[in-house]
């Protein structure tokens, strides 16, 4: 969803993932090393994007979850909790004046405590909550470039770095860096629909979280990476977008609960 010129987006996204193998250093683990044993998540955002002029535009996050979060308690029961919620938005400001051709932007935001962070305390601990209850600052750049003369090969490269700035009772989250570089074929069409294929190579840092409230002993803090296959079909005004991201790489500190594949799709409007 890079910005194309003046003019706006609406986009709706769906994702799902389910963390169900219990993984230590770079390999899977024994599931009784870990109190907890599931945690599946659906989130759905509503997003929009606008561009003022072809050098500066915003964009708004604003996502809602579905968790199911399984654990043991202390008297060694496996018990269950679910809950919906809204998440912690995010507001970005893009600008993509680098180039006349609007193929790097740089991107500057903030994301806010909006998703409660005390749901269930004495079950849910503040690392499996939807919100972070932190306020964090969001610094991002991307870069795409066609292959091929007849701009059907394109690759593109992007990342975003998130550092928590301000914290509440006791749990700072790590900061987190997501990297993505990718190649997109754009020769294909049925009738009025353009359809492209894309390839990503994504890879993912976060540091362990700290505070009194946070895991004893660590259990946070990853290396990832990931190959994510996906395809977009447009028909002006219209994209819809759909990927899988498989892990292939990950490195975790003390014992986490991992998700085998993570699933999107993204509807976006074009006005």
């Amino acid at each position: 969803m890079f910005p194309n010129g003046e003019g706006g987006m609406a986009f709706l996204q769906y994702a799902y993932q389910d963390q169900d193998h219990n993984w230590s250093g770079t390999s899977q683990a024994p599931a009784a090393n870990n109190d907890d044993k599931e945690i599946r998540t659906h989130f759905v955002t509503l997003g929009l994007q606008y561009m003022f002029n072809r050098s500066w535009g915003v964009q708004a996050e604003a996502p809602y979850g579905f968790r199911c979060f399984k654990t043991t308690d202390d008297a060694g029961n496996i018990v269950s909790r679910n809950w919906s919620q809204v998440d912690d938005v995010r507001l970005e400001g893009i600008y993509t004046g680098l180039f006349a051709d609007l193929s790097a932007g740089l991107t500057l935001g903030v994301k806010l405590p909006t998703g409660s962070y005390t749901f269930d305390s004495g079950v849910v601990d503040r690392d499996s909550q939807l919100g972070t209850g932190s306020t964090d600052i969001l610094l991002g750049g991307f870069y795409r470039d066609s292959l091929t003369r007849d701009n059907k090969w394109n690759w593109f490269a992007q990342l975003q770095l998130d550092v928590p700035a301000l914290t509440q009772v006791h749990y700072r989250p790590g900061v987190e860096l997501d990297t993505a570089a990718g190649l997109a074929y754009r020769g294909l069409s049925l009738g009025r629909v353009g359809i492209t294929p894309l390839a990503q190579v994504i890879f993912s840092e976060r540091t362990s979280d700290s505070g009194a409230n946070a895991a004893s002993p660590v259990a946070s803090g990853y290396q990832r990476l990931m190959l994510s296959p996906g395809i977009e079909f447009h028909i002006h005004p219209v994209t819809v977008y759909a990927d899988a991201e498989i892990p292939v790489y990950q490195n975790f500190t003390g014992n986490q609960l991992a998700a085998p594949v993570l699933f999107k799709v993204s509807v976006s409007y074009m006005f």
